[in-house]
């Protein structure tokens, strides 16, 4: 739980100070320390504070989120070339996805990462599927998510994709 805490505590102050920018205002840094460090306390006292809910432990989480940033590039390329074309060639599609994982965290880390990729949006989750809207045709293949998915179980270490 130590390292937990640790561990969040430092990932919460580097989040904030990029978000923040502020490095020269002590207050500012003050207070944001302070609120850090009650948020990781609040996080202790509910004791919630494990593996599951500190993903960054192992860095494999902020791997797969240098991953996951390059697809939303790219899914976001082609939605801004579908929408700006002069013949407007969006074709919504709902579809249904796979979803091995067995982790609350994996299944949610795997959801949340469809719909933050443009063009795509986890619409219902039902036990080891997603159903997903896509904007465009071609993003409405399902096995085009067999990667994201097991890049997401092994960001969790989720048994069912080989994380370790």
């Amino acid at each position: 739980m130590v390292r937990s805490a640790l561990v969040l505590l430092v990932m919460l102050a580097l989040y904030w100070l990029a978000l923040s920018g502020y490095f020269d205002k002590t207050i500012l840094l003050v207070t944001g320390g302070i609120s850090v460090v009650l948020v990781v306390g609040l996080a202790a006292r509910m004791e919630i504070l494990d593996d599951e809910t500190v993903p960054y432990i192992h860095g494999k989480s902020i791997v797969y989120y240098v991953w996951l940033f390059k697809e939303i590039f790219k899914a976001n390329m082609a939605v801004v070339k579908a929408v700006l074309s002069p013949s407007m060639e969006v074709s919504p599609a709902l579809f249904e996805v796979d979803m091995p994982q067995t982790t609350d965290m994996g299944r949610t880390m795997f959801a949340n990462s469809i719909t933050l990729t443009p063009g795509t949006v986890s619409v219902e989750l039902e036990e080891g599927k997603i159903l997903v809207h896509a904007l465009l045709a071609e993003m409405s293949n399902p096995e085009d998510f067999a990667e994201m998915s097991t890049r997401a179980g092994w960001a969790v270490s989720d048994p069912m994709q080989g994380g370790k």
